[in-house]
């Protein structure tokens, strides 16, 4: 239609343009009829958006909603799994509350919108509620858990999933670190910091030997000058190298949670002329929405026979029970 194009851009269908502009009055608290108002004022008489097709959208984005936040995760098997949250003010004059998402790289490679909930701060508990609640529709532990360094998502992170290697997010604590230094040096003192994750050793031990020789240099160069800094770097310094026990052609884009960030980003920007949204469901079904929507084109990772075999590796190692490698051991 002539309309979704000019509003959205060639190749925007009309479901598609009237399902982005329907959710955009949603989350405003508007009712059915009300939305039908704004498309009709909107789109021109032209449109004919009729009452049944706003209601019809609404009910089927709130159905799909609730069906996927209740779906069974039993066959959805990680590598990786990404955790991180955002925040969202739903009334005038209160505080931001946290959204948290999870999303992963299944053993297949295939990325994977995994689940979504609101909660009142970032707390251990609110972490762990979230986890719990996907642990008992079925998800299990994955190789791999990357996120930002809070507190409570970390200690969660130990609690459900112990058994997970944990990579803390490296964008995040290039972030502390330059806050800690002056304007003027920032770009070499960043410059200088991703300088340690240049590395050319197989992954493993060796790969984070010279990652850690890298760090000292690091260390070295900058600790004169801005001590707060090399101290927030050294500080947790072992989870910044997890990514390296792992394929190589996946360390860049295990090694940050900020490719979720960037789809939190998406999120904000589609709901900031809104200002404040009216409650945590509307929130959610936004939020959902624009990730589900996302979702379908993430880039999945590569799996090559040697990343198959480092992988399949790395779970003998982390996840098979103790008991099972016993017996493995025996019988060799």
């Amino acid at each position: 239609m002539a309309f979704a194009s000019q509003l959205f851009g060639a190749g925007v269908t009309r479901t598609n343009a009237l399902e982005t502009l329907v959710i955009a009055g949603w989350v405003r608290d508007l009712s059915d009829r009300d939305v039908e108002a704004a498309l009709d004022e909107t789109l021109g008489p032209d449109a004919s958006v009729s009452k049944s097709t706003v209601s019809r959208i609404c009910e089927r984005l709130r159905g799909e909603f609730a069906a996927w936040n209740l779906r069974r995760l039993d066959d959805v098997e990680l590598d990786y799994l990404f955790l991180d949250g955002s925040h969202f003010r739903y009334h005038d004059g209160a505080d931001a509350e946290p959204v948290f998402a999870a999303w992963g790289i299944t053993t297949a490679g295939k990325p994977v919108l995994v689940g979504l909930t609101g909660g009142a701060s970032e707390s251990t508990d609110a972490w762990s509620d979230f986890l719990a609640g996907l642990i008992e529709r079925g998800l299990r532990c994955p190789l791999l858990v990357i996120s930002d360094g809070a507190p409570g998502l970390i200690a969660a992170v130990q609690l459900h999933y112990p058994q997970a290697r944990r990579q803390r997010c490296a964008i995040h604590r290039a972030r502390n670190i330059l806050a800690k230094v002056s304007k003027a040096d920032q770009a070499q003192v960043k410059a200088d910091y991703w300088k340690i994750f240049d590395i050319d050793a197989e992954p493993g031990a060796a790969a984070i030997r010279q990652a850690r020789s890298n760090a000292k240099t690091f260390s070295v160069t900058w600790r004169k000058k801005y001590p707060g800094a090399v101290d927030c770097l050294e500080r947790d310094l072992g989870s910044l190298f997890e990514h390296l026990r792992f394929p190589v052609e996946h360390w860049k884009r295990i090694r940050h949670s900020n490719f979720i960030e960037r789809s939190f980003g998406e999120t904000r920007r589609r709901v900031k002329v809104i200002g404040r949204l009216p409650g945590e469901t509307s929130c959610l079904t936004l939020v959902w929405a624009v990730l589900d929507r996302a979702s379908h084109g993430w880039r999945g990772f590569s799996m090559s026979t040697v990343a198959l075999r480092r992988l399949q590796d790395l779970r003998r190692e982390h996840l098979t029970p103790t008991t099972t490698k016993e017996a493995v051991a025996t019988a060799a």
